[in-house]
C-alpha cells in the first residue's frame, strides 16, 4: 500500500504508511486486513488474482475496500479487473493509483470512477524527487472519505 511508481520512498515511509495510519485510526471503519497481490505477466493470471482477491474479501464479509497500485500500463489490467470483481460482489471500492499526464488506464471499465491519481508533479510524470509520487496523508484521507460515501450509498441502496 502506498507505493509510488518510482519506488523512491524511504523505508520510514513504509513503516509509517499514511493510508494504513488513516484507515486504522478512523473510528467509522474496521480495518480487517491488508491483501498484497502481485502483478502477473499473463492476462489469464491477471484475471485470476483479481477474482481470488475479490472472493477472499467476500468471504471476509468486507463492507468496502481501498485498492492501491504501484504501477501503470500492463498492471492496469489486473487493477481494473480486481476493482470490477470486488464491486460485482457488492463490495464498494475506492482506490489510489499513479496515472500522471494521461490520467487514463490502459483498460477501463465502469467501476474505475473513484480512483484517485497520486501524481504530484506539475508535468504529470514520474520524477526523480524522493517521495514525490507516493501516497500522502491527504491522499489517504480523500480515498477514505470516498470509500465511506460509497459504503453509505451501498447501504441505502440495499435497504
Amino acid at each position: 500500500m502506498g507505493i509510488g511508481p518510482s519506488t523512491k520512498e524511504t523505508s520510514l515511509h513504509h513503516f509509517r504508511d499514511p493510508l494504513l495510519d488513516v484507515v486504522s485510526a478512523d473510528e467509522d471503519l474496521d480495518l480487517m486486513g491488508i491483501i498484497i497481490v502481485g502483478t502477473p505477466d499473463g492476462n489469464e493470471d491477471k484475471l485470476l488474482v483479481g477474482r481470488r482477491t475479490a472472493v477472499w474479501a467476500e468471504a471476509m464479509r468486507a463492507d468496502g475496500a481501498i485498492i492501491s497500485s504501484d504501477g501503470w500500463g500492463n498492471s492496469d489490467v489486473d487493477y481494473a479487473n480486481t476493482v470490477e470483481e470486488l464491486e460485482t460482489r457488492g463490495i464498494p471500492v475506492a482506490g489510489l493509483k499513479f496515472s500522471g499526464e494521461s490520467g487514463k488506464f490502459v483498460v477501463e471499465n465502469e467501476h474505475l470512477g473513484q480512483i484517485l491519481d497520486i501524481n504530484k508533479s506539475m508535468e504529470g510524470i514520474e520524477t526523480c524527487v524522493v517521495g514525490e509520487n507516493n501516497v500522502t496523508e491527504l491522499d489517504a484521507r480523500k480515498v477514505t472519505a470516498l470509500l465511506k460515501l460509497k459504503m453509505r450509498k451501498n447501504i441505502v441502496h440495499n435497504e
